[in-house]
């Protein structure tokens, strides 16, 4: 199975004190063609000033259900510890809805910690904190299947991380998207580790979609190598990320110009 390659641009949703200025990004990214935004599930920013403002992922992307016509969205990725694994499926289930089937489910076991220490959730360890995902992601697949009415489609789920112990085997066994933040040696070793995972529950890995981030620093050619590299390996879903208060979308703009280019 081959997918085609797809540009991503992740909003952070971080830095911009007047919401209008997420809502003009999400905008701006539509019209400039990108083909998937995301934002991601925490409740503080990650870098910059640590108090500065700061939005929630899910009431967003039901927002960007409404806003949006054509893109694919969602959270990159959602933290499996904050909400209840049947509550998260039903939320998902509402947001397809709403955006006419173009939800993608992305999920991850969770690691900011004052997220965790500043909302009165158990922080654990990491071991803990993928084992909880690991019980999570059936009953999240069950309550799919229950809910009244259907999601409109199949929601793609996306699994990010690449631990080799316990994330890899998760992508393997649920994941139609894999996301990974990686070099191209490391992806290379990652993906063939992968593919033994799913040798072993009888799951082809040309089924699972791979995504990886981009990262622009201002060197244009340097991050169009990378993109050819990383294509090379089979990622087909390209993002890049930008924050507030401004959401540049220079390197989302020089990455829809490379996808016109070779397409």
């Amino acid at each position: 199975m081959s997918f085609p390659v797809r540009i991503g641009v992740q909003l952070q949703p971080q830095h911009a004190p007047d919401y209008g200025l997420i809502r003009d990004a999400v905008l701006r990214a539509e019209d400039l063609g990108v083909d998937v935004l995301f934002n991601w599930d925490h409740f503080y920013p990650l870098y910059g000033d640590p108090e500065g403002a700061h939005y929630e992922c899910w009431t967003m992307l039901g927002a960007w259900a409404e806003q949006t016509e054509r893109v694919e969205f969602g959270p990159l990725v959602t933290c499996n510890s904050y909400r209840n694994p049947e509550l998260l499926a039903d939320m998902a289930r509402t947001v397809d809805h709403i955006s006419g089937g173009r939800l993608i489910f992305g999920i991850g076991s969770g690691w900011f910690e004052r997220d965790y220490t500043e909302y009165g959730y158990e922080f654990g360890t990491k071991g803990s904190r993928l084992d909880e995902l690991a019980t999570s992601l059936p009953r999240i697949t069950d309550r799919l299947g229950k809910l009244n009415p259907a999601p409109l489609r199949d929601i793609p789920l996306m699994i990010g991380g690449s631990g080799p112990r316990k994330t890899l085997p998760l992508v393997a066994q649920y994941a139609n998207i894999w996301h990974a933040f990686l070099g191209v040696d490391s992806y290379r070793e990652k993906s063939a580790l992968l593919a033994e995972y799913c040798a072993e529950v009888g799951r082809d890995p040309a089924e699972i979609e791979r995504s990886a981030e981009v990262r622009y620093e201002g060197d244009k050619a340097a991050t169009l190598a990378y993109t050819d590299d990383i294509t090379a390996e089979g990622v087909s879903l390209l993002t890049v990320a930008t924050s507030g208060p401004d959401y540049d979308l220079s390197a989302a703009e020089l990455l829809c110009d490379w996808r016109d280019a070779n397409s």
